[in-house]
């Protein structure tokens, strides 16, 4: 689908999925902004964006901060107008049992998933496209499923998806659409890299997974495609795995082996 004279901001766009996300909406002819907290990934992204035919920008911005998130913002809307498409996607993580996490360690994924979504959303209401934008929050199959070694991110990921579904109650009103993704394993990303360290740990991850393959950006980026696009303009409030179904088989003794060594 083309999204020719679309505006598209992506929080975190910078690397892994939200790149990926961006990285289509630039092929699909949006305009595309990006921000996180790495300058150098910043630019690099936007020379990539840049390369694929779209006209983009970013800047560098810390999701934890409200005046930083509010700032960036207000730069894609002064570069390219009103936001069509709005994706949070920043995120921290770390692999720790509950009793050995810190309050910062604790605070700070918290700070960056939940507060972090709060502030992306906050600055970005007053320039959404009213009707007609659409948000997508980057959540993780941790919101729903208990996991060993996640209870930081299980609480965060909770969070954010009660957040679509509030703002979507809030927002649905003034036509704009929130919904939530969930991805599953995605290949060659830092989550990825996290929790499944080594070889073992990675097949015994594929062989759980009812498709038998880990996902790619590309699978969450069409299915943002599909949730941005008017296919789906009666779609909001909901929350939507594309795991190849990893979701409905967890590995928690996987996990407990791993954090054990």
């Amino acid at each position: 689908m083309s999204f020719a004279e679309k505006t598209v901001c992506v929080s975190g766009g910078t690397s892994g999925i939200n790149l990926g996300i961006a990285r289509h909406f630039a092929r699909a002819g949006a305009k595309v902004f990006v921000f996180s907290r790495d300058p150098a990934k910043v630019d690099a992204a936007v020379v990539e964006l840049r390369g694929l035919g779209a006209e983009a920008q970013g800047c560098s911005a810390d999701v934890r901060s409200a005046d930083a998130v509010s700032d960036a913002i207000g730069q894609c809307a002064d570069a390219f107008g009103p936001i069509d498409i709005l994706v949070s996607g920043a995120a921290g993580n770390f692999v720790a049992r509950a009793a050995d996490i810190s309050s910062n360690g604790f605070r700070a994924v918290l700070e960056i998933d939940v507060l972090g979504t709060h502030h992306v959303m906050h600055a970005a209401w007053p320039h959404l496209r009213k009707p007609g934008a659409s948000v997508i929050n980057l959540s993780a199959g941790q919101a729903s499923v208990a996991m060993i070694g996640q209870a930081h991110v299980c609480a965060a990921k909770a969070g954010v998806d009660m957040l679509t579904r509030t703002l979507a109650l809030e927002w649905g009103p003034h036509g704009v659409r929130v919904n939530s993704i969930v991805p599953g394993p995605i290949g060659d990303t830092e989550g990825v890299k996290r929790l499944m360290p080594d070889a073992a740990s990675l097949d015994a991850k594929i062989q759980s997974i009812p498709l038998r393959r880990m996902g790619s950006t590309q699978d969450v980026a069409d299915l943002c495609d599909f949730l941005c696009s008017d296919r789906a303009g009666y779609i909001t409030g909901t929350v939507i795995p594309v795991d190849g179904g990893a979701i409905l088989n967890p590995m928690p003794t996987r996990m407990e082996a791993f954090i054990d060594g």
